[in-house]
């Protein structure tokens, strides 16, 4: 069926970093969620009413806010392909992060004004009318959220898209809210227990869950998040592969709305090394990574001096101390100074946000490895975190 769609509505399918045809998918995924949840919601809000069960209700109210998250959905990726312009350089991606803030709130009132009358319903029950009808339209919820779920994790395992992936767990939440809306119906209906008020209650707890997962994960994106690991690999093996490059460093990723990412770097070259061929090598490189992460690249060519027996005598002496600090550091911008009493190293260190150590513990521990060299050494170092 998921295959079916997407042959259906989208051209050039496999083409996933093409931003139009990413949007097409993004289109397609909110389009089935409105249809499904809208159906859903008429149904369950029906049944609901017809049986006097609050929970059945308050599932309705939560396929209700699923069904405003893909609207809400629909209009990001809409207002994230419109073009820059001169107000809004970068794009109007961003716009998708705010979206999402008024719709967690708005999920969050729904959530609120549910749990209530759960409340209530807790102190003041009442008898649920069973109908198998009721019980035929939460078999079929069920079954519609396992299949939304695996529709959308597809989607976003293929286009590594997280809001599509987020939209998978949420319909897995659905499942188990509406299975507790299950047991509610079939225990009151066949029993004298009135757990209806503890299941709403349950029900609105997922809704409230979700409101305060969307607004978690919209305050991450807009604060900066890193990138993922896979996309970081991608960029490295890129600049690795160039035989002319050295090494690299300050690599950094700024992220404008979902498809618009604009990412920068020093790349470090021999000093010696021509010019006019780095620079072509380095727009390769540039345009390589557009190709396959859809990530806009600029980056800088650091010329290094490798023929200096001093400066690379102390670079990797330097290098050998902060790698026993740990093994993921990286020293770059590394150049020295001598005078006739004493030695200035100048560099860049970059340490993992995990690294429990002050930035005085590090240049202590470096001052130490270098005390027995025959001349006096002063460091000089501009400490920093990584970026990805």
């Amino acid at each position: 069926m998921t295959q079916f769609l997407v042959t259906k509505f989208i051209k050039d399918s496999e083409n996933i970093n093409d931003l139009k045809v990413r949007e097409k998918y993004g289109t397609l995924s909110s389009f089935v969620g409105i249809a499904c949840n809208i159906i859903l919601f008429i149904f369950k809000l029906i049944v609901g009413t017809l049986s006097n069960s609050i929970s059945i209700t308050s599932d309705a109210f939560n396929n209700l806010a699923d069904c405003a998250t893909s609207i809400i959905t629909l209009f990001g990726y809409k207002l994230a392909s419109k073009p820059a312009d001169k107000e809004h350089p970068f794009g109007h991606g961003r716009m998708e992060y705010i979206l999402s803030l008024i719709l967690a709130i708005i999920i969050l009132l729904v959530g609120y004004e549910l749990i209530k009358s759960s409340i209530i319903e807790l102190i003041n029950p009442t008898k649920i009318k069973f109908s198998y009808v009721s019980m035929i339209v939460l078999i079929f919820s069920i079954l519609m959220k396992i299949w939304m779920s695996a529709f959308n994790k597809k989607l976003g395992n293929k286009l590594n898209n997280s809001a599509m992936l987020a939209t998978s767990k949420d319909s897995l939440n659905d499942v188990i809210a509406t299975s507790a809306t299950l047991v509610s119906l079939i225990v009151s209906g066949f029993s004298d227990l009135m757990i209806d008020g503890i299941m709403g209650v349950v029900v609105s707890i997922f809704v409230l869950k979700s409101g305060f997962e969307i607004i978690k994960d919209t305050v991450d994106d807009l604060l900066g998040q890193g990138l993922d690991k896979e996309t970081v690999e991608i960029i490295k093996k890129h600049i690795n592969d160039e035989p002319m490059v050295i090494g690299y460093h300050d690599l950094m990723v700024h992220n404008y709305g979902p498809g618009k990412h604009f990412g920068s770097a020093h790349i470090e070259v021999r000093s010696d090394e021509d010019l006019l061929i780095a620079h072509d090598a380095i727009d390769l490189i540039e345009k390589k990574i557009q190709e396959e992460t859809g990530i806009l690249m600029s980056f800088h060519i650091d010329p290094i001096n490798m023929d200096d027996k001093e400066t690379k005598y102390y670079y990797d002496k330097v290098k050998s101390i902060v790698r026993a600090i740990d093994k993921d550091t990286h020293l770059h911008d590394f150049r020295i100074v001598t005078g006739d009493t004493h030695t200035n190293l100048i560099f860049d260190l970059v340490v993992p946000f995990d690294i429990k150590l002050k930035d005085d513990e590090i240049i202590e521990i470096i001052n130490n490895g270098l005390k027995d060299e025959p001349i006096k050494i002063f460091i000089s170092p501009t400490i920093e975190n990584k970026y990805v």
